[in-house]
């Protein structure tokens, strides 16, 4: 606990981020939907974000090391700050698309430096707590950013304005902490081949929640905007669905712990599935109905990713974790940057309630694909797994596995420690054949 008082502030910067990041992301689908933004461009700026956080993760780790933690740090918020206030001064569908494919970037750049910090003052017996703690406010600031705007309205600069000054003021931990100069960032290690050999439906369930989860997030305010909602009922409708999908990862986290992850991931899909086919079935109006379904689809599809990647590490070997969850988040990065643009044209042809004809396919995909594996391979049994720990599917990156307890704290920069030549007798292939050489826990 003395760990946690000590590092308060980097809990605020990260807070400070999250509120702007949540904030902003509701904003702009809802403000560029009032400017009359097509479908398409509206689905391309969910597009250019996912693209940025992607090439954020990538590329920043290099910046740091070339001018530091600190400095790159600031040159992060300054250009975050920015470009949130360019997107007031540039109404225009473009340039939108281009200044949030610099605000993920930039957002990237800022979470990892706030997480590589945590990750350097959390020790083996603290790192479980820092990292709930931390997943926790992620998701609470997150949530409470986005329902900033049912006070600040979407109209006019005040919302733009707020979300510049949580950008620029979540520098302040950064020139405050007492903390060491943390480690240099840690690079997304991809081997896309390895996740893959180790859990197909890992592999396929980053896919597909990553195209479900950007198509929902980027177009379902817009949705909701179109059915006649006003910048407050969007906030609520997004608040309950975030709110119930937050609450639902510990219980079905705890149950994935004790029965095949794959059978819950089967059971979540497939009741998002329904809720997208409801959705597109009785294509409700801005009444309770609306607010049922979003919350019952929050708390089906929002667990899906953590699961996916505590099923992929229960099949890791010894010092993999890290690079197969960086592995899972360029491919979540994939998914996130189609599935708007795919969704908006169903959207334009079809009827806004199209939207969740994608999400509906998606989950249903990745509930068929969950249950071909349980056919071809059998589950880890129970005393080799490592526990389940609850995490976003926003905003995750490579420094958010370092921190994850589930991690191996001893192997920096991704590294693979070469104990084992050959696969051990966790290793899941794709044609479901098992090695029994050696033995593996995380």
């Amino acid at each position: 606990m003395a760990t946690v008082i000590k590092i308060y502030a980097l809990f605020l910067g990260s807070a400070l981020l999250m509120f702007g990041g949540g904030l902003q992301g509701l904003l702009l689908s809802v403000r560029g939907a009032e400017e009359h933004f097509s479908l398409i461009a509206l689905g391309l700026i969910g597009t250019g974000w996912s693209v940025g956080f992607v090439a954020g993760s990538i590329m920043v780790p290099r910046i740091v090391r070339n001018v530091g933690h600190i400095r790159a740090f600031s040159v992060m918020a300054a250009i975050g700050t920015v470009t949130i206030l360019l997107n007031l001064l540039w109404l225009n569908d473009i340039g939108w698309i281009l200044l949030r494919g610099l605000s993920g970037f930039c957002f990237a750049g800022a979470a990892m430096i706030v997480e590589s910090w945590l990750n350097e003052v959390a020790d083996n017996k603290s790192r479980g707590t820092i990292f709930s703690i931390y997943v926790t406010i992620n998701m609470a600031a997150s949530t409470v950013g986005q329902m900033a705007i049912s006070i600040t309205g979407t109209a006019g600069y005040i919302p733009f304005v707020l979300g510049a000054i949580s950008f620029i003021c979540a520098i302040l931990p950064t020139a405050l902490t007492s903390s060491p100069q943390p480690q240099p960032l840690q690079s997304a290690k991809l081997d896309v081949r390895l996740l893959y050999r180790t859990s197909p439906a890992a592999a396929v369930a980053a896919f597909a929640t990553g195209m479900a989860s950007g198509s929902f997030g980027t177009l379902a305010p817009v949705y909701g905007y179109q059915q006649g909602l006003d910048p407050s009922g969007i906030a609520l409708l997004f608040a309950i669905a975030a709110i119930l999908g937050a609450l639902a990862q510990i219980p079905f986290g705890r149950l994935s712990d004790r029965i095949d992850r794959r059978l819950v991931m089967i059971g979540l899909s497939g009741f998002a599935a329904v809720v997208g086919l409801l959705t597109v079935v009785i294509n409700p109006g801005a009444g309770w109905v609306m607010y049922v379904l979003f919350a019952a689809y929050g708390f089906a599809a929002y667990p899906i990713y953590a699961i996916a990647v505590a099923h992929a590490n229960d099949f890791a070997r010894d010092g993999d974790f890290a690079k197969i969850a960086g592995s899972m988040l360029l491919l979540f990065g994939i998914g996130n940057a189609i599935g708007p643009v795919v969704a908006s044209v169903i959207m334009n042809v079809w009827a806004p309630v199209g939207l969740f004809i994608v999400t509906a396919v998606f989950h249903a995909l990745l509930a068929i694909a969950a249950y071909l594996r349980m056919r071809v391979r059998e589950s880890v049994d129970v005393s080799d797994r490592a526990p389940f720990q609850p995490v976003s599917d926003k905003q995750v990156t490579p420094e958010t596995f370092v921190l994850d307890p589930r991690g191996d704290s001893d192997a920096p920069e991704f590294e693979v420690r070469r104990e084992a030549p050959v696969p051990d007798e966790l290793m899941e292939t794709a044609d479901g054949e098992q090695h029994v050489q050696g033995s593996s826990t995380v």
